[in-house]
């Protein structure tokens, strides 16, 4: 598969997103930002986090390469925790953590995974199909006692973290590689282009395809500066203005 990515900080912090791509898989990852002041019971932040799981899911997808995905992101959680290397408290409810998606093809099919709210998008000649773990769509406001009560619990969300078992919990399945014309992940500082901007889908594609996924991040930038008003959920508020925005986009051959 012939995938482009691309990748920007929303601030002058350091990067929370990460991308990796490979011949025949590729997965997105974004880091929870920690609220300034939160004991994380951890010497790590969202940035180490990220990497570090990156590495673990690339060595769990070449080991393991017909394995179920959720199975290879609980082995990949699972090796994440022991780079820690015991400094960290990993009981802690607040311990740093990330969203997962992924794709890797299989024969005749392309499997996916998607945990908490990055996004992979596909479109064959049957139309677009849009898979989201919308589980956080529906959190009451967002606050740090939320967070520590239903991150990683029966009716609330789930990320990668300190937990494998959350892997059983991500959304998964499988589409037809013959006639899959476009496909595409993203971190949700890439999709807030058609949940606060209303842009669709097909015109995000077609920004890909024509400038590369650099001008899609660059299309975000100017919408967040342009429309800042926009950008909130109703009944818990606003959002940040700029946040971290990753994309890989498979490319059509010629």
């Amino acid at each position: 598969m012939d995938f482009a990515f691309a990748t920007a900080p929303g601030s002058d912090r350091p990067n929370e997103d990460h991308v990796v791509v490979s011949a025949d898989w590729a997965f997105v990852l974004d880091g929870v930002t920690r609220p300034p002041g939160l004991d994380t019971g951890c010497v790590h932040g969202p940035a180490w986090l990220v990497r570090q799981l990156g590495d673990c899911l690339v060595g769990a997808l070449t080991a393991a390469p017909a394995a179920p995905l959720d199975r290879v992101l609980a082995t990949a959680i699972d090796r994440l925790r022991g780079r820690h290397g015991g400094r960290c408290d990993l009981s802690n409810p607040h311990s740093p953590s990330s969203t997962v998606a992924v794709v890797r093809a299989a024969d005749d099919q392309v499997d996916y995974l998607v945990l908490c709210d990055s996004s992979v998008v596909f479109e064959n000649a049957d139309g677009r199909t849009v898979v989201h773990d919308d589980r956080t769509d529906t959190l009451p406001a967002y606050d740090r006692h939320t967070v520590a009560r239903l991150r990683n619990r029966p009716g609330g969300f789930w990320v990668a973290s300190t937990d494998p078992a959350a892997a059983a919990e991500a959304v998964t399945g499988r589409v037809a590689r013959s006639g899959l014309r476009r496909l595409l992940l993203c971190t949700d500082g890439v999709s807030r282009l058609t949940e606060f901007f209303a842009l669709d889908w097909a015109e995000v594609f077609g920004i890909a395809e024509r400038s590369g996924p650099g001008a899609v991040i660059d299309t975000v930038r100017r919408h967040e500066t342009g429309r800042p008003e926009l950008l909130a959920r109703p009944g818990r508020g606003p959002v940040k203005q700029h946040d971290d925005a990753t994309l890989a986009v498979l490319l059509p051959r010629p």
